[in-house]
């Protein structure tokens, strides 16, 4: 949830949390929105109390149910922008399906261990996640969070850079990380990466075709900047 608490600092006027799970101990080293009073209660109901409590002027929708292909256009069309703080990659997968689907520009993310990344997508103008990887890793290929575990000030990081990404479109501008993977190595190098991402030509968002098709002379930055004010 770090990226909720920065979206409220930042002034978002109206989030919606989705989330079916209740806190556990083990969600409080990394999930700060929580204390142990919290313990037992729906993370979305716990969240959005201690969000009202320093925030009382925003608005707070919550659904305590877990996205899945039944719900996901419905939740998705709902709001402006979605940020992806999920942990399973055929939920990110789902994300990126959906909102390709609606044209709605969502942030990327995911942390294991000590190291993080994130990318923010505009459907038909940047690539999407599946121009990186055409489908979701299988069960049993890729470590879960309980197995390789997740360092919280990693997850504060990519959490409020996550919501700097949707502050900056809702306020009318361009993502930093539009067509760009940000990754972070919270190691003692403490590094951090932004390297370009391309459209993958076939893939089914359409964003190399339409860059191929797009007039030369415009910008993609004042392409993307007119989007953002339909």
């Amino acid at each position: 949830m770090p990226a909720a608490g920065a979206l409220a600092r930042g002034k978002a006027g109206r989030i919606g949390l989705v989330d079916p799970d209740p806190v556990e101990l083990s969600n409080l080293p990394r999930q700060v929105i929580y204390g142990t009073t919290s313990l037992g209660r729906l993370k979305v109901a716990a969240a959005a109390a201690r969000l009202l409590d320093d925030h009382p002027e925003l608005v707070v929708e919550t659904y305590p149910v877990a996205l899945d292909a039944t719900n996901a256009v419905e939740l998705i069309a709902r709001y402006d922008f979605t940020i992806d703080a999920t942990d399973d990659p055929a939920t990110k997968f789902l994300i990126n399906d959906t909102c390709v689907a609606l044209g709605r520009p969502f942030v990327y993310a995911g942390v294991l261990g000590m190291t993080g990344q994130a990318m923010t997508v505009l459907p038909g103008r940047t690539a999407c996640l599946r121009c990186l990887f055409e489908e979701p890793p299988g069960p049993g290929e890729t470590a879960s969070c309980r197995e390789a575990g997740i360092v919280g000030p990693i997850a504060a990081v990519i959490g409020e850079i996550e919501a700097a990404e949707a502050l900056r479109w809702l306020g009318g501008g361009v993502p930093e990380l539009a067509g760009k993977i940000l990754t972070y190595d919270g190691t003692a190098s403490g590094r951090i990466r932004v390297l370009k991402v391309s459209a993958r030509a076939g893939c089914a968002c359409g964003a190399a075709r339409d860059a191929e098709n797009a007039p030369a002379a415009a910008p993609e930055r004042n392409q993307l900047r007119n989007q953002s004010s339909n």
